[in-house]
This record gives structure tokens, sequence and C-alpha cells, in this order.
């Protein structure tokens, strides 16, 4: 009787230590599907990766103005170096010369000039070629002068050449940071759409703050050939923004093949012979401002805050921009962006 009983007991405790293991593992799935994160909504999707676009934007133009002074610290640096080498040439004549007088000086000797003059035939000869040594030295002193000048020139372009050399390698590591700050942005924009299906990414992109759909009803509408512009620079730059329509964005590109939005501008306006800078934020000081009201062809509209975007007027109520990475060049309604500014250029 108390075998059974014991036997039983075992039994019951086995299968009570069971089902509180299985209990205990179905709570922790149960708490871990509780505890995860909901996937996005297609709205919340387009909000962050929208967010993401804009600050990979701005990024870029930080980007765009830290190359232009790492080229601008580059073609310096050729300079200095090519100013060294001249110098320094001439530097080495300097020397040569200074070398010549000192060679003859050895081969002729010195002695003093009483003793030259007591063994002298001719006092007249001695005369004449004191003369000359008084000529020959003036001529020494002048080289040494020119020697010390040019060892103090080659020396002053070196030091400048050495400092643009600091500011170079200081450009390219913020480049690098930058290049990486941007990357990092889109990567966690393309995950965020590799969320959706293909219907909800198209929808997300065509709606997004860059007027993707409206942008590409207002291409079907857009004018197309000259444009009524205040000048012959505006129209010419206008007309090579309409022929870079459809080309890709690419981050820091400036065409032909390729832009962002301020690599747009700047080519549009160059193709018309007037150089602009190189981002947004200098281009807004590069002409006079404009009010929203009196708008021409030609035109650079501003949009967002700390003017991260730019596009080029083209009439009619609407721009041709470079909107984002995996965007092409296209229309949008002047509206379809918070607008901030607008600059006519020079």
């Amino acid at each position: 009787m108390n075998a059974r009983v014991a036997s039983h007991r075992r039994t019951r405790a086995r299968t009570a230590g069971a089902i509180v293991l299985v209990g205990a593992a179905t709570a922790t799935a149960l708490g871990g599907f509780a505890h995860a994160d909901p996937q996005p909504t297609p709205a919340e999707v387009r909000a962050r990766v929208d967010r993401l676009h804009h600050e990979a934007e701005q990024t870029v133009e930080e980007y765009n103005g830290v190359k232009e002074k790492a080229d601008r610290a580059e073609r310096t640096l050729d300079d200095l170096r090519d100013e060294a080498a001249r110098k320094t040439a001439r530097l080495n004549d300097a020397r040569n010369a200074l070398g010549s007088f000192a060679t003859a000086q050895y081969r002729n000797g010195t002695a003093d000039p009483t003793v030259q003059l007591a063994l002298s035939a001719e006092p007249e000869d001695y005369l004449r070629q004191a003369a000359l040594l008084e000529r020959v030295g003036n001529r020494q002193a002048t080289a040494l002068e020119g020697v010390g000048r040019r060892l103090r020139e080659v020396e002053q372009v070196r030091a400048e050449a050495r400092d643009r050399l600091a500011e170079l390698k200081e450009a390219r590591a913020e480049l690098k940071r930058h290049k990486s700050a941007i990357e990092d942005k889109l990567s966690e924009a393309r995950a965020l759409l590799d969320t959706l299906t293909a219907e909800q990414r198209d929808a997300v992109l065509g709606a997004d703050g860059h007027g993707g759909a409206a942008g590409d009803r207002a291409a079907r509408g857009a004018p197309r050939g000259p444009v009524q512009a205040p000048n012959a620079r505006a129209a010419r730059a206008v007309s090579y923004a309409q022929g870079a329509v459809g080309s890709p964005y690419v981050w820091g590109a400036v065409g032909p093949a390729a832009f962002d939005c301020s690599g747009l501008t700047q080519a549009a306006w160059g193709a018309a012979g007037v150089s602009l800078p190189r981002t947004t934020y200098t281009q807004a000081g590069a002409g006079s401002t404009v009010p929203r009201s009196a708008l021409a062809p030609g035109d650079l509209v501003f949009y967002y805050s700390g003017l991260s975007h730019v596009g080029i007027y083209a009439g009619g109520g609407q721009i041709i921009h470079a909107p984002r990475p995996g965007a092409t060049v296209r229309y949008a309604p002047v509206d379809s962006m918070p607008f901030v500014t607008a600059v006519r250029p020079a």
C-alpha cells in the first residue's frame, strides 16, 4: 500500500513539473510576442523614410561644402608645389653662381695687397687688378644675398604647402565621416522600404515630400522648348534642366549623367556661363532675392529650414529638381515642399 502511494505521488510530481515547464515556455513565447515591436504601417514608414532622406540631404550639402574646400586646398597645394619647384631651381642657380666665385678665388689665391703692390712691376697693373677684385667682391656679395633671399622664399612656400596639406588631410577625414553618415541614413531608409510590399513601396515613394506623384502630373503638363525667361542666360539654364529630366539622383554628382539637387542647379547655370557655388546654402547668396509671387524661369527656389534643398523654377508654377536617392530629375509643383526663399542669379 505504501509503495503504491509513493509511486503515485512521484508520478503526480513529474506531471506537475512538466506542466510548469510547458506553462513557462508558453508564457515566455507569448511574452516575447507581446513585447516585439509592431510592424510599422506604410504611413509610419513614409514619415521615417522622408525624415531619413531629408537628413541625408542635409548631410550631402555639408559633404559638398567640405569637398569644395578640399578641392580648393588640393589645387592650392599643387600650385604651391609648382612654385616651390620654380623657386628651388632659382635657388640652385644662385648657389651655382656663388660656387663659381668661390672656385675662382680658390684657383687665384689671395695675397696681402701691399705685398702685391711691392712685387708688381707696374703700379698701374696692380691698381687695375685691385679694381677688378673689388667688382668681383661686390658681385659675390650680391650672389650671397641672392642665395639667402631664395632660401627664405623656398622655405616660406614650403611652410604654406605644409599648412595646405594639413588642411587637405583634415578635410578628407571630414569627408569620410560625412560619407559614412549619409550611407547609414540611406541604408536605414532602404531597410524600412524593404518591409513593405512592392505596391506599398511605390505608394510611399510616389507620395514623398519631393513632389512624387504630383511631379509626374506636372511633367505631363510641363512646357517644352524655350521659356519666357528674364534673360537669355536664365532661358539657357532652364533648357539645360529640361534636358536633365530623367537623369538619376546621385549624391555628390554635378552632371552631366547624374545630379544631386545643388549639382543640378550649378550645372544648369554653368551651361549658361554663370558660376554658382556648390552648396544650397551658398547658392542662396549668389543673386538677388525674389518674392514667391515674382518667380521667373531660371530662379533658384530653396526649401526646408537650413535651405537644404533647391530646384530651378521652370515657369507655370513648376520647378525642376533632383529630389532624392532612388529618384530621377523631375518636375514638381513649386509648393510641393516647404518654400523658404528664391534667388535670381546675377
